[in-house]
């Protein structure tokens, strides 16, 4: 058995040159297999805001920021037992300055050549070693590299929506050579106002992360869903 539930939710503002792009999640979910304990599917509070003035066309000078953080505990996934992250730890902070390629609020690319980083830790996960790359004894951790961001939304027929969000990011202070990947595709097919068939999939790579594997995660349910 197993439940999620998500908020979506984009707040965009646009006057003459400027355009202000916002977009909020919140999701968490759980599943209980027989004979296993339950464990998190979905554990996320992510922010994106996006400001660009125009250029010329399509392009426009940007800033942006990304923050990510998670709700609940989260345990180690070979023993399942050992507590390694929580609340606002880790918190994963990005801000920088660059160019936008926008062609409609659904097809976006923004380029940030100089992107300042801020990870985020508490103390009691650094005691015995580095934790999400934050150092030992440490709480925090800085690097400045190169992000891109892309978004793209489509409607493959009708009632059926295709969402594809990608985030790259490359450590100049370290091994730039590794590049960060976050890529999420959420699919929602349309029954009526109310319900639909949701699928989910995410892909994340992380060289700080607890594991150097690609990590992906899949959900597929009937959703009941509700728009502003």
């Amino acid at each position: 058995m197993s439940g999620n539930i998500g908020a979506n939710y984009d707040f965009n503002y646009k006057a003459g040159n400027v355009n202000w792009d916002n977009k909020l999640i919140v999701a968490y979910g759980l599943s209980k297999i027989k004979g296993v304990d339950t464990q998190k599917t979905d554990d996320r509070i992510e922010f994106n805001s996006l400001y660009g003035k125009k250029a010329k066309g399509h392009w426009f000078y940007s800033a942006f920021l990304n923050f990510k953080t998670q709700m609940d505990t989260g345990l180690d996934p070979d023993t399942q037992t050992v507590k390694v992250s929580h609340f606002f730890s880790p918190a994963f902070l990005q801000v920088g300055p660059g160019m936008l390629w926008k062609k409609s609020d659904n097809l976006k690319v923004n380029i940030a050549p100089a992107t300042s980083k801020l990870i985020v830790v508490h103390d009691h996960f650094t005691e015995f070693g580095s934790s999400f790359g934050v150092e030992q004894g440490k709480t925090t951790r800085y690097e400045l590299g190169a992000s891109l961001g892309a978004y793209y939304k489509f409607d493959l027929m009708a009632n059926v929506t295709f969402e594809n969000i990608l985030n790259l990011y490359s450590n100049y202070l370290e091994d730039p050579q590794y590049v960060d990947v976050d890529y999420q595709l959420n699919i929602v097919l349309k029954v009526n106002k109310y319900l639909s068939t949701n699928f989910a999939f995410q892909a994340i790579y992380d060289e700080n992360a607890l594991s150097e594997k690609i990590q992906t995660r899949q959900v597929i349910g009937v959703g009941v869903n509700y728009a502003f």
